[in-house]
């Protein structure tokens, strides 16, 4: 074949290009291609920042930035979120100064537990009185309260870690794995039958494990090494922690008209880099089911993870659907589900510090584990993010799901779920009020276009209620619990009295907290938000 023509070209081009360029300097000739990739970069991170940040939260970042450098601004602004932080922790700095900063000379031995006794006196009075919270019904030292008590006073000193010495415990923890695993698919041909899992110390640490599993996965299988995520904006904030852990870009996308993730708007963020999508059953803030089938199908389209956050309905769901209420399919049956997570310390009524993370099979979950082979310390495997872990609670889940079964967790939801429903009718009697969206379980959000709804809180937390405020749009909700089977009246007479008092004298109470959580709705610079929330941890911990 004759070249001849291509290398004429070519030399003809070398030509042209010597020519244009013999009259610059060679320092610009240098110089130049410098410049530009530091433009490109420079470029690269502003597009970058704003598709992550968006242009409005971006300009107010930087024009926030600006301001600070004035003499005297940034010292006046500190000032004031001071202000908001000692407000927030009003009343607490107080007691901690005679809070014990060093050891007792001689020990208090047994009588320790008088002055335990003593101090668990001062706690508030939380009996049917919190949102979620506490799960089991009645006293807590009589019943089902006094079996787990009892359950984890047995195994306080066992750690599961040490598998060929505490054998009951390693036993109990397979066993609790897979009977949570059987009532969330592990059973259905469609799951694949390899269904497996460990208990964590909580949601949270269940949707940690979660994430940072489904993120080596996708690396083995698809090459990923710059990980994304998509979540609704309704999913836990487990997903932001997780996301700054394990160095994951996060994309939050607002929910649809019936504050259900959007399925189309999760559909337009997927990309090369993403790893992992998300859906609630139910979501945390408002209680609604995502529409999981779909989320189900969007994964497998893209061939990407799908973790379905249960914590909270792990232990109400598939008893509902048993009694016959209306639940959309949301565990292993669906396909393209990867993972779930259960909390066994809500519903499942067991001890704090108990919860399941299950995957579709066992390939997924070896990138969970940790393994160490060049330890001086010998080799080394871990399931989880604890090393040692406390065996009391892992006793005390077992105790609870063998002590209640299948028919103990029946009534209990049925329990749950009409006193949600009467709940639900009380709030629609109360004209000021409306509901977020359409609650599918025992969590209920409601908001008020009359009156402050913050205020309406405060006046709650004044009765001695303890509800959770929201955002987006601002609300406050309730998590039902047996602990609110008896009293559902009393919580509707006190909300009936606290909207009434609020509407007739509108005005943030002494000592409330309504305009701190309407300024911070409000407040267009979210940094300067999270920078009042770090200075709050940071004086309470």
């Amino acid at each position: 074949m004759d070249f001849s023509p291509v290398k004429s070209f070519l030399l003809g081009a070398r030509a042209s290009a010597n020519s244009f360029l013999e009259g610059y300097e060679p320092l610009v000739l240098f110089s130049t291609p410098l410049i530009g990739l530091l433009v490109a970069s420079t470029l690269q991170s502003v597009i970058s920042v704003l598709q992550e940040n968006g242009v409005k939260a971006t300009l107010i970042g930087l024009f926030m930035s600006f301001i600070k450098l004035v003499p005297g601004v940034k010292k006046y602004i500190d000032a004031e979120k001071q202000k908001v932080v000692d407000q927030l922790q009003s009343g607490g700095n107080s007691k901690r100064e005679n809070w014990r900063t060093e050891l007792p000379g001689a020990g208090l031995g047994a009588g320790v537990l008088d002055q335990m006794k003593e101090e668990k006196r001062k706690d508030v009075a939380w009996q049917g009185k919190c949102s979620g919270t506490v799960y089991i019904g009645g006293s807590e030292f009589e019943g089902h309260f006094s079996l787990i008590n009892e359950a984890c006073s047995m195994f306080a000193h066992t750690n599961p870690l040490h598998m060929d010495v505490f054998q009951s415990v390693v036993q109990f923890e397979a066993e609790v794995v897979a009977m949570t695993a059987a009532m969330v698919g592990s059973k259905t041909k469609s799951s694949g039958g390899q269904i497996c899992g460990n208990m964590t110390s909580g949601g949270t640490e269940s949707i940690l494990l979660a994430v940072k599993t489904s993120r080596d996965y996708m690396k083995a299988r698809k090459g990923i090494k710059k990980p994304e995520m998509i979540i609704p904006e309704s999913a836990h904030s487990a997903y932001d922690k997780a996301a700054q852990y394990f160095n994951i870009k996060l994309w939050r996308v607002p929910v649809d008209k019936e504050f259900q993730a959007d399925v189309k708007a999760i559909r337009k963020f997927i990309n090369r880099n993403t790893v992992l999508i998300v859906g609630s059953t139910p979501g945390f803030p408002h209680g609604i089911i995502d529409p999981i089938e779909e989320l189900g199908q969007l994964a497998s389209s893209f061939d990407i993870c799908l973790h379905v956050d249960l914590c909270l309905g792990g232990f109400v769901l598939p008893f509902a659907q048993k009694l016959g209420y209306p639940i959309p399919p949301f565990d292993f049956s669906v396909k393209g589900v990867t993972s779930i997570s259960a909390d066994v310390h809500k519903y499942g009524l067991a001890p704090k510090g108990t919860s399941i993370v299950l995957y579709r099979n066992h390939d997924i979950r070896k990138h969970q584990f940790v393994a160490v082979t060049e330890w001086s310390g010998g080799l080394y495997v871990s399931p989880t993010m604890a090393g040692s872990r406390p065996g009391g609670l892992i006793a005390g889940a077992w105790a609870a799901m063998m002590a209640l079964g299948e028919e103990g967790y029946l009534e209990n939801t049925r329990a749950i779920m009409e006193v949600s429903k009467k709940l639900q009718k009380g709030l629609e009697d109360i004209p000021e009020l409306f509901i977020i969206g359409r609650p599918d379980m025992t969590v209920v959000a409601f908001g008020s276009n009359v009156v402050d709804i913050f205020e309406v809180n405060d006046i709650m937390s004044s009765k001695g209620w303890h509800l959770n405020a929201l955002q987006r749009p601002n609300s406050i909700h309730i998590c039902m619990t047996l602990q609110h089977v008896p009293i559902l009246d009393d919580f509707l007479r006190d909300l009936r009295e606290s909207v009434k008092t609020v509407k007739e004298n509108p005005g943030p109470i002494s000592g409330g907290l309504a305009p701190i959580y309407g300024a911070a709705g409000r407040m267009p610079d979210r940094g300067m938000v999270q920078d009042l929330l770090v200075n709050y941890m940071d004086g309470t911990c």
